[in-house]
C-alpha cells in the first residue's frame, strides 16, 4: 500500500501543476493579444518614420550634424540587454543572454571596464550581475508596463550619453516577436545611427520642407531613435507572452501525459494489491481445510 500513496500523492501533485500551468497558459495568452496589438500599431508608424527619415535626399549628410551620428574609433560601448522580469518562459530570457556573450566575446579586444551594460528585466540582471565589471542600474518598470514614457526616459539617458561621448557605440540585444511560438534574437546597433543604403538614396521622394530640412531632421532623427526603442521594449513584452504561452502548453500537455502514465502505473498496482489479496485470502482458506 506504500506504493500506492506514493502514486496517488504523485498523481495530485500533477495535478495541481497543471491546474497551475493552464492557469498561466490562459493568462499568458491574454496579455499576448493585447502585446501583439500594441506591437501591430506600434510598427507601421515607426516603419514610415524610418522610411521618411532615409527618404529625404541629402539624409546621409545631413544626418551627419547630428550628436547621434557621430563616427567614432570604438573605445567604449555599451550594450543594452533587455529580458523579462520573471521566468517561465522558456528559452526567451537564454537566448539573450546567450546572444549577449557571443556580442562580449566580439568586444574583448577591449578593456573589460570600457564595455558597460544596461539591463532591461530583472532576468539579465541577475546574471550578468556576476560577469560584468561596469553594470549600470537596472531598468525593470518598463518590462511589465511599458510605455512610451518610461521608454523615453531610458532612450533619452542612452542618447545622452552617447552625445557626450561617454560610449562610441551603443547596440542592443532583444528577443523580436514573429508568432506566438517564434521569437528571434536581435542584435541592432542603436547608436550612432547607420546613414541610408544606396538602394534607398536610388529611390527617394520629393518633399517640401517647412521650415527647411536641417531643422527637420535635425528634430526628426531624436524622435526616429525614441519609437525604435520604444519598438524594442513592445516587441520584447510580446514575444516574452508568446514564449510564456507555449512554454505554458506544452507544460500542461506534458503533465497530462505524466497523469495517465500514472494513473495506468497506479491501477496496475491496485490491480497487483487485489490480486494479492485475494490469493492471501485462498490460501488462508485452503490452510483451515
Amino acid at each position: 500500500m506504500g506504493n500506492l500513496k506514493e502514486v496517488r500523492n504523485r498523481i495530485s501533485s500533477v495535478t495541481s501543476t497543471r491546474q497551475i500551468t493552464s492557469a498561466m497558459k490562459l493568462v499568458s495568452a491574454s496579455k499576448l493579444k493585447r502585446a501583439q496589438d500594441n506591437i501591430t500599431k506600434m510598427r507601421p508608424y515607426a516603419k514610415k518614420l524610418k522610411e521618411i527619415l532615409d527618404n529625404l535626399g541629402s539624409s546621409a549628410e545631413s544626418a551627419g550634424e547630428s550628436p547621434y551620428a557621430a563616427k567614432r574609433e570604438v573605445k567604449k560601448v555599451l550594450i543594452v540587454v533587455v529580458t523579462s522580469n520573471k521566468g517561465l518562459c522558456g528559452a526567451f530570457n537564454a537566448n539573450v543572454i546567450k546572444r549577449t556573450n557571443l556580442l562580449l566575446n566580439e568586444y574583448k579586444h577591449l578593456p573589460a571596464e570600457n564595455i558597460s551594460l544596461l539591463c532591461v528585466g530583472r532576468k539579465a540582471y541577475s546574471v550578468m550581475a556576476k560577469k560584468a565589471n561596469h553594470l549600470l542600474p537596472l531598468n525593470d518598470s518598463v518590462v511589465d508596463k511599458p510605455s512610451f514614457a518610461n521608454a523615453n526616459e531610458i532612450a533619452e539617458s542612452i542618447m545622452a550619453a552617447f552625445a557626450n561621448g561617454e560610449y562610441d557605440r551603443v547596440e542592443v540585444v532583444y528577443n523580436e516577436f514573429k508568432t506566438a511560438a517564434t521569437q528571434n534574437v536581435i542584435v541592432e546597433q542603436f547608436l550612432p545611427i547607420a546613414p541610408e543604403s544606396s538602394e534607398v538614396k536610388n529611390t527617394s521622394k520629393e518633399y517640401i520642407y517647412q521650415p527647411n530640412k536641417e531643422d527637420i531632421l535635425l528634430n526628426l532623427i531624436p524622435a526616429s531613435l525614441k519609437t525604435r526603442f520604444f519598438k524594442v521594449i513592445l516587441d520584447s513584452q510580446a514575444a516574452e507572452h508568446g514564449a510564456r504561452m507555449t512554454a505554458m502548453h506544452k507544460a500542461t500537455d506534458n503533465a497530462g501525459e505524466l497523469l495517465k502514465e500514472l494513473k495506468l502505473s497506479y491501477n496496475k498496482a491496485r490491480q497487483a494489491a487485489i490480486t494479492n489479496e485475494i490469493l492471501e485470502i485462498v490460501a488462508g482458506a485452503e490452510a483451515l481445510n
